[in-house]
């Protein structure tokens, strides 16, 4: 899929769009002054594959914690700002890499001007967040008291169109609404209208088990579309969960290599085997494994193969026994006791092929 063009912005080593691979983020739910807490809760998110951590800095405390976790960690680190310009300056000065403020909120132009120049000198870019739920009263009105794309599009230029009052343009737009089809229409005007980088997410998506579905559906539509350069699945629960999920939708359209894939059967009254069991201990294990492969487990050893010949590695089994397979060809037959066992230590072997 061909992604439509935006300019880049550098947010600490890490280019966000123009031609550069989509990042996944996360936020810490730690209090940001809690400087142990919040170190080990961003190494936890970067070593799950996250690429920039946000940071909520809600007093001065918060702010003036920056530089002491910047010197223990390697992950880009956003400052989530809201209403005191202040707190934004502080950041700047103790080293943030980007910060997410609306200068609307801010109030008074001085002091959005106060911070535009210090983030230009330290070549900082600024988020501009829009939430659905959060519109001004008088866009509200304006588009009938609901918070529609349009009005969301809007609420985004008329922040953009102070920042570039002041000649600033490393700015990157969120377009966040809890409504899958808003946030991607949303998303769709705005991709049309201006050409900043976006950051996709489908904001207070719900749990674990309901958000993720409404994660995958909001940002993968708009990724499919080629909308979109950074991306956060909103959970609530482990951030580290909203990193392993933006890193598998985009997997799924195969716009990040990310640790390896599971293939298994929906099972059918042909199959013999507890292939409902095999699948969930065979994705127990593989989380142990980083390297992007394909594995297969499959339930009916005539048609298994074939059906996964795509998978690297794979299994499908039948009365007691199995087969072991690579790229649908088979390896040799197994005893069903032992086919994960087997599977594993021809993976180990795969794996070692390919360093």
């Amino acid at each position: 899929m061909e992604r439509k063009k935006t300019r880049s912005i550098q947010i600490g080593n890490i280019v966000v769009g123009g031609t550069a691979p989509i990042s996944v983020q996360s936020m810490t739910n730690t209090k940001t002054d809690n400087i142990s807490a919040t170190v080990k809760q961003i190494n936890a998110l970067a070593a799950a594959g996250c690429d920039i951590v946000r940071l909520a800095i809600p007093d001065m405390a918060a702010a003036e914690a920056i530089d002491k976790i910047k010197d223990l960690v390697n992950t880009p680190l956003i400052a989530d700002i809201h209403f005191d310009y202040r707190l934004a300056l502080v950041c700047l000065e103790r080293g943030i890499d980007a910060l997410r403020l609306n200068p609307g909120n801010i109030g008074q132009v001085e002091y959005v001007e106060k911070v535009v120049k210090a983030a230009q000198k330290k070549r900082i870019p600024i988020r501009i967040g829009v939430n659905a739920g959060s519109l001004d009263k008088s866009l509200l009105a304006k588009h009938g008291g609901h918070p529609t794309p349009e009005a969301m599009v809007e609420s985004a230029l008329q922040h953009v169109a102070i920042l570039e009052s002041l000649n600033f343009n490393d700015i990157k737009i969120s377009l966040k609404a809890n409504d899958v089809p808003t946030t991607i229409a949303a998303y769709r005007l705005m991709s049309d209208a201006a050409r900043y980088p976006l950051h996709l997410g489908i904001t207070e998506a719900g749990t674990v088990n309901s958000g993720v579905i409404k994660s995958a559906v909001g940002i993968g539509a708009l990724l499919a579309q080629g909308i979109g350069d950074t991306i956060r699945v909103s959970l609530t629960g482990d951030p580290v969960e909203e990193v392993k999920v933006g890193n598998e939708i985009l997997k799924s359209l195969g716009l990040r290599e990310y640790g390896p894939t599971l293939i298994s059967c929906p099972t059918c009254g042909r199959c013999n085997i507890d292939l409902i069991t095999l699948a969930h201990q065979v994705e127990d294990r593989l989380k142990q494994v980083h390297t992007p492969i394909k594995v297969a487990v499959m339930g009916c050893v005539v048609n298994g193969p074939g059906e996964a010949k795509e998978a690297d590695i794979g299994i499908a089994g039948g009365m007691g026994q199995g087969i072991l397979f690579r790229k649908g060809e088979i390896i040799r037959k197994v005893p069903e006791a032992e086919l994960i066992a087997a599977l594993f230590v021809e993976l180990d072997k795969l794996i070692e092929e390919r360093k």
